[in-house]
């Protein structure tokens, strides 16, 4: 049965296309939703709705739906729509007028927003722990090649000396400002939104407090209406943190991939990561640094694409929203799997000291040899044009 469900029978075709694949997406709420769950109904409690031995009921059930999700055997049905009409019904089949109770003071739209709030901070908390991890990676990798030189390069040209110390340490600093954005995002979104109802608050007194305090977040969001105008932005502003991340990780990737070419052969990637040719035996190619290059741009079209969904709706609940939740949840699953790719890579990378000692040529050294005149007294533009011309004749 639908939360909504009324005496006529919903057309089949519109069904299909209303529901789409949100209860397959909703699979990685359940665990959440019940966790929301449970603290609304200590707070039914506590208002009077429910007895102590209707609450220890319902509490008990959601606890034994988070254990057969744990073990793949809640399954949500299309005929469900999402999670919390399947959880729902299993408390109704379970317990009877005791599990009907359970929405009193909710709506699904704050219900939606309670299960994902939950689930993005624990996903953040995941990425955050990747992005510490390979950073980690990063550290071992300056390390172990810190003073070996390479060309440092400014419009794909030669420019000046540079080092591998110096390429590791430009990501190892901008790992730590994608961990300070993810940790400012998850203070923006760790805000309770239940019982908010659908956007216009609830006819009926309720400690939003209490809840948020159970479910572990920081504060509670507070005006119902902004509560529903949020979703979507929120979701961008989390897609926007994670494409910083993915943003280093592209230009990571492509640096190896130009630094390993044979022309270059600073980098050398082993064979164990790399995937061959069907027509040419001797190919072994970097699939899977061109796939994180590429993954960048997914997560910029995703956090386009939630700010595209939301950007001309009225104030409230509209359910174009709905189309944000894959966006997001494939933006989690996207970074976490590349950070962790880009971990393996640096894991395995080496560097190729004799290839980058050769790279060393003089022009390089071109800068250094004008200051060494201006020490002398030499002024810059004369000791400028005097190096031109000696590199030049």
């Amino acid at each position: 049965m639908k939360l909504w469900q009324k005496k006529y029978q919903l057309n089949s075709q519109i069904e299909e296309f209303t529901v789409g694949n949100d209860y397959l997406l909703d699979q990685k709420l359940v665990k959440y939703d019940c966790i929301a769950s449970i603290a609304h109904a200590k707070m039914l409690n506590k208002i009077g709705v429910l007895t102590k031995n209707e609450c220890n009921k319902l509490i008990t059930t959601l606890n034994e739906i988070i254990k057969l999700d744990g073990k793949g055997e809640f399954v949500i049905k299309k005929e469900d729509e999402d999670c919390h009409t399947a959880i729902e019904n299993f408390l109704v089949e379970k317990l009877g007028n005791v599990g009907k109770k359970i929405h009193t003071a909710r709506s699904r739209n704050d219900q939606a927003l309670t299960a994902l709030r939950l689930y993005y901070k624990d996903e953040i908390k995941s990425v955050v722990q990747l992005v510490k991890e390979l950073k980690k990676e990063l550290v071992l990798f300056k390390d172990k090649y810190d003073h070996v030189e390479i060309p440092g390069y400014t419009h794909m040209r030669k420019a000046m000396p540079s080092s591998i110390g110096l390429w590791a340490e430009s990501f190892i600093e901008s790992m730590n400002d994608n961990k300070t954005l993810l940790l400012d995002v998850a203070k923006l979104i760790d805000q309770s939104p239940l019982g908010t109802g659908a956007g216009y608050g609830l006819p009926i007194h309720v400690d939003r407090m209490l809840t948020a305090k159970l479910m572990g977040f920081r504060k509670v969001q507070n005006n119902p209406l902004y509560v529903q105008n949020s979703r979507g932005k929120f979701e961008s502003s989390m897609l926007h943190a994670l494409s910083q991340i993915l943003f280093d990780l592209n230009k990571m990737a492509l640096y190896i991939l130009l630094f390993s070419m044979t022309e270059f052969g600073y980098f050398e990637l082993p064979p164990e990561l790399c995937t061959g040719s069907s027509i040419m035996p001797h190919k072994k190619n970097p699939d899977v640094l061109e796939l994180v290059r590429a993954k960048y741009h997914q997560i910029v079209s995703y956090e386009f694409e939630v700010k595209s969904i939301i950007g001309n709706l009225i104030s409230g609940y509209n359910r174009d929203v709905q189309l944000t939740k894959e966006p997001m949840m494939k933006g989690f699953e996207i970074t976490k799997d590349s950070l962790s790719i880009m971990k393996l890579v640096l894991e395995k990378l080496q560097v190729n000291r004799e290839n980058c000692k050769k790279a060393m040529t003089k022009e390089l050294y071109a800068t250094k040899n004008v200051y060494e005149s201006v020490k002398k007294g030499i002024p810059f533009r004369e000791a400028y044009m005097q190096i031109s011309q000696q590199l030049e004749s």
